[in-house]
């Protein structure tokens, strides 16, 4: 196992964006992560990664969004733009430190979210652009990996990000979410289609599922297919609205819980891709819930138990 240390992607600008005052999507929840994280004292021991520029991030939008959809976004307002380019920036700095060696794993704690985003001209979801889909095609482009898995524990399926990758046999996503929530998507019989049939698998989990049900899906579902699919690089959309007690979801997963999940899929990069794993904040919406799970995340990834 690398030694190397953790890295976390963090900057002012991520409490930028604002879609309206009472919206959940709120300026609030990056506040109060950052406010935790600060408050730790192992803080000091993560290294922080800062976000590209607005100019070097810009280009990638193009390797899933089409022009109209980035030129619908941009008219919307150049602040809602410039934000989630931000965001996007943070996932692709978060690349190239992993893929370089420069740290072991990495975990984005940007905002707004981004695996709900389409090709419609308008935000999706609370998602504009998305993140995690770019910086798969990133990580493939410059980096020359040849298989990213995908994995994603929403309370909501992301299925900007099916959508994506629903042809492509290089990208493995995998969803535990609750398929009669918004968006209304994830029916497990959707596997994909042409050569993209099979690296497409929706687990539909009930309302209550906690921890111990997203890791036997993970045992049962996903490994399997890992074996066959041997990734280089692993993405994770940490969803953190699948924690007891969130405002839009009604899963069960304690703090410990996510960090038993991070601990399996840590697992998992050991095995197959020399512990190489990339975090990226997704929903959340209970402020304190959001950013304690975080916490918990940040702490497995560092090797750190006391969360």
């Amino acid at each position: 196992m690398q030694t190397l240390q953790t890295a976390v992607v963090l900057d002012d600008g991520f409490s930028a964006h604002q879609i309206s005052a009472s919206h959940p999507e709120s300026p609030a929840r990056y506040e109060a992560l950052e406010q935790v994280l600060q408050e730790s004292s192992w803080l000091k021991h993560l290294y922080t990664i800062k976000p590209w520029s607005l100019e070097d991030t810009e280009p990638w939008l193009t390797s899933v969004h089409s022009p109209q959809h980035i030129t619908s976004i941009q008219q919307q307002s150049d602040d809602t733009y410039h934000n989630v380019l931000l965001a996007t920036g943070g996932c692709l700095a978060a690349v190239d430190a992993v893929m370089s060696g420069q740290v072991r794993n990495a975990f984005c704690a940007s905002r707004p979210p981004g695996h709900h985003a389409l090709n419609t001209g308008r935000e999706e979801g609370f998602c504009y652009f998305n993140h995690i889909a770019i910086a798969a095609r990133y990580a493939q482009q410059k980096h020359a990996v040849s298989r990213v898995l995908i994995i994603d524990w929403d309370y909501h399926h992301g299925n900007g990000t099916e959508w994506a990758f629903y042809e492509d046999p290089s990208v493995l996503f995998f969803s535990t979410h609750d398929q009669f929530a918004y968006p209304g998507t994830g029916s497990p019989s959707r596997q994909g289609t042409g050569a993209g049939m099979g690296y497409n698998i929706n687990v539909h989990l009930e309302c209550g599922s906690n921890e111990a049900d997203v890791i036997d899906a993970f045992e049962k579902k996903l490994r399997p297919a890992v074996e066959n699919f041997k990734p280089e690089l692993i993405l994770v959309s940490a969803g953190f609205d699948s924690r007891v007690d969130d405002l839009l979801g009604c899963f069960t997963i304690s703090d410990e819980g996510f960090a038993q999940l991070t601990q399996w899929v840590m697992q998992l990069a050991d095995d197959y891709c020399d512990g190489r794993l990339v975090s990226i904040l997704e929903g959340g919406y209970s402020l304190q819930g959001n950013a304690q799970a975080a916490r918990a995340h940040l702490l497995a990834l560092s090797g750190k138990s006391d969360y």
